[in-house]
């Protein structure tokens, strides 16, 4: 064999091989949640399950636990396309879209069906449009796919059995405006108080209870002062897939099918990874002596009709979030 045959075969060769190499694509996705934990279980089976679904032609590899920045830093490497997904709550779209600080606004909505036909409707798909042109960013699918928290409850040291037991009760609350004259509405004495030294107000009755995620009960131990835990569903959340709309469009058609059956299944996925935690949390909380109650939010929705109203003719709200909110009350026929 002579010296230049023996080039060509392994030129030929080393291309055979750098083909499928070549037509990978591989994307960063950035989190704040560690492996770990339920969303970074969520994280990982997106990650198995588009590279399963596109047969290997799209790779996500996932940085957990704030590995590529805070969240302005992120943002920046999105747009720049240096980052293609961030899993986080589309209320960061805000400083692109400030009407979407209002998608998991505080009992609006009857339940999480009234909530996902407002995130789909077409005054919220135009929010997530307006942050899309001056972006470059927009959702991936449907922006409630993925669920976060699984759902709000109030931890208190007392029972809260109704709307009107809330009538008084000493509620911490972060340093935000509309949170505290939501609950002050709603007849709570609020109290501000940093979620670090929630369970060291209880103890010493500075207040009395606190919102949380249910999946946050357990680890910060807040069912051993106060031992009632309500689900109220204060607000509904979802992980939003926020993706680079050039990295999604680079994709070929049968690539970017599999990428969003990836998301799909996922999206099925949350639910049955954040309810289950729930449960089995629950469970181990009312072992050791906690009382788990569902509340009837129907009286704070109502009550709250008045604050938005209030809210929307002094300009606080964004145009038409108050029309939503109504016209997706009911499935359309």
């Amino acid at each position: 064999m002579t010296k230049t045959l023996r080039l060509t075969l392994t030129t030929a060769m080393a291309i055979a091989l750098a083909g499928p190499a070549l037509a990978e694509t591989t994307w960063r996705m950035a989190t704040k949640m560690p492996v770990d934990s339920p969303e970074g279980q969520v994280f990982a089976k997106f990650a198995e399950l588009t590279e399963e679904y596109t047969g290997g032609e799209l790779k996500i590899d996932v940085f957990p636990n704030e590995q590529l920045g805070k969240e302005d830093a992120v943002l920046e490497q999105l747009q720049a396309n240096i980052v293609q997904i961030y899993a986080e709550g589309f209320g960061y779209l805000k400083k692109w879209e400030p009407a979407l600080a209002w998608v998991a606004a505080a009992f609006a909505f009857d339940d999480f069906d009234h909530w996902q036909r407002f995130m789909t409707s077409d005054t919220v798909t135009a929010w997530f449009d307006n942050a899309a042109e001056q972006s470059g960013v927009r959702p991936l699918g449907d922006p409630t796919r993925v669920l976060r928290g699984p759902y709000r409850v109030m931890v208190s040291n007392v029972p809260i059995e109704s709307a009107a037991d809330i009538e008084g009760i000493k509620l911490r609350m972060h340093e935000n405006k509309v949170a505290i004259e939501t609950w002050d509405h709603l007849g709570a004495e609020v109290i501000t108080l940093p979620w670090t030294e929630v369970y060291q107000g209880i103890s010493k009755s500075i207040v009395e209870a606190v919102n949380s995620p249910i999946a946050l009960v357990e680890s910060m131990r807040f069912n051993e002062v106060a031992p009632y835990i309500t689900r109220h569903d204060e607000y509904w959340q979802s992980i939003g897939f926020m993706v680079n709309e050039d990295a999604l469009a680079a994709l070929d058609e049968e690539t970017r099918a599999g990428l969003m059956k990836a998301y799909e299944e996922t999206g099925d996925y949350s639910q049955e990874v954040m309810f289950g935690v729930a449960d089995e949390s629950i469970k181990r909380m009312e072992e050791a002596g906690a009382t788990f109650t569902v509340l009837d939010t129907a009286p704070l929705v109502e009550k709250m009709q008045s604050f938005y109203a209030a809210m929307a003719e002094s300009g606080e709200l964004p145009e038409g979030f108050m029309d939503a909110v109504e016209a997706s009350r009911t499935p359309s026929q």
